[in-house]
């Protein structure tokens, strides 16, 4: 435990672009976390590679999450905002935890089951180990909780298990994470198939609102939006289009959705889709002219790069030494 704090540890994987949801759902939360955890943020591109990458596309975008960390408001100074590729640790953790993890554990992940699904021509022994690595970066910073939606639940009981079947032969060596339970973000759908979750590597284009998307784009994203044929504005699950509009409207005013459907009662989808695009475009501004800002400080981002790499570095090797002397590593000599 750091500085009488409970540590938390979060990332976000370097692929694709961030999407509204991403922001609603959780970075936006990331941001007043610091008071109450010591926080750990990671772009985690070693998990990118699992799928073929072109290698100055990664860079820049692992640059530009970073990017987007500090823009959302992630105080550098408060918290860890670092490159999973930069500490080694991560990779040396992972090793040991795969002479840890039993095959059958991997197997049942649902997660290696879908990706070989999509990537049938690249079933790579990386994409089977991913939870593995997922752990290290979690135990690595022996981190208390860890903020997880349902889809990444599963990999977090593997991580538990790892770290209770070690303590079991070696002592107390692992914190056992717990998820995070608080505030939760707005869960935001897709604009085109309702029923699921917006993501970054939807191919439909208009399903998605980005991060970076101009004012023009948001708003004929949002007025393409899949609504029904029903007219009303109602929060219900049966109007599914519908109620992801008011969840993004509401999330982005601080409205209850109550409130939401009050103030567009009797009013067309026309009208409520325009003023849904509106409201998202003015929580995206700042963020967006902060990132501009930001990208032209290239001494000042580096200089984040540089010295928060070094802080993950000096408190994953904690963990390491520790775990290498507990296997039977030869110490080394100094």
């Amino acid at each position: 435990m750091l500085q009488g704090k409970k540590v938390l540890f979060s990332g976000m994987q370097a692929t694709g672009n961030l999407t509204l949801g991403n922001y609603l759902g959780a970075l936006k939360n990331w941001v007043s976390l610091s008071d109450e955890y010591e926080c750990f943020y990671s772009v985690v591109d070693m998990h990118s590679i699992t799928v073929r990458q072109d290698p100055a596309t990664l860079r820049k975008r692992a640059r530009a999450l970073l990017t987007l960390y500090l823009a959302a408001g992630i105080d550098p100074e408060k918290n860890c905002i670092y490159y999973q590729s930069h500490v080694s640790g991560h990779a040396e953790l992972a090793w040991i935890l795969n002479c840890f993890t039993y095959m059958g554990e991997l197997n049942r992940m649902t997660q290696f089951k879908d990706k070989s699904a999509k990537h049938a021509d690249n079933i790579n022994a990386g994409l089977f180990t991913y939870p593995v690595l997922m752990a290290a970066d979690i135990l690595l910073f022996q981190a208390d909780v860890v903020p997880v939606g349902i889809d990444q639940m599963q990999h977090l009981e593997i991580t538990r298990d790892i770290a209770q079947r070690f303590n079991n032969i070696y002592g107390e060596v692992f914190t056992v994470p717990e998820a995070y339970i608080g505030k939760v973000g707005a869960k935001i759908m897709s604009l085109q198939e309702p029923t699921k979750k917006m993501s970054k590597s939807d191919e439909n284009p208009n399903a998605s609102i980005y991060l970076m998307d101009d004012a023009d784009t948001i708003l004929r994203k949002c007025k393409r939006a899949v609504t029904d044929s029903e007219g009303a504005i109602r929060y219900r699950e049966e109007q599914p289009g519908v109620r992801n509009l008011i969840d993004i409207y509401s999330a982005c005013t601080g409205k209850t959705p109550e409130e939401t459907v009050g103030e567009f009662e009797g009013k067309g989808y026309g009208v409520f889709k325009e003023a849904v695009g509106e409201a998202v475009v003015s929580v995206l501004r700042p963020l967006q002219e902060e990132v501009r800002r930001l990208e032209k400080d290239k001494t000042y981002l580096d200089e984040i790069i540089k010295n928060n790499g070094e802080k993950a570095g000096y408190f994953a090797n904690k963990t390491l030494r520790k775990v290498q002397k507990k296997v039977g590593f030869p110490e080394r000599i100094r």
